[in-house]
C-alpha cells in the first residue's frame, strides 16, 4: 500500500475501472521516465516540478 490505494472512494458504476485504467497509464509514464530515482520520488517530483511533469507526459 505504497500509494494509499485503499483510501480511494470510487465504488459505483464504471468509476473503479476507469480510474484504474488512468492510474495504470500514469504509472507506466512515470516508470518510463529516465533516472534512477524511486517510483515514489518520481511521482513527487512530477507533482512539484512542471518541467519534469511535461517531460514525462511528452515521452
Amino acid at each position: 500500500m505504497v500509494f494509499r490505494d485503499d483510501e480511494c472512494r470510487l465504488r459505483t458504476d464504471h468509476a473503479p475501472a476507469n480510474f484504474t485504467t488512468i492510474k495504470h497509464m500514469a504509472l507506466n509514464l512515470i516508470l518510463a521516465a529516465p533516472g534512477k530515482d524511486s517510483l515514489r520520488l518520481k511521482r513527487k517530483v512530477a507533482a512539484w516540478d512542471d518541467a519534469f511533469l511535461a517531460s514525462v507526459i511528452s515521452r
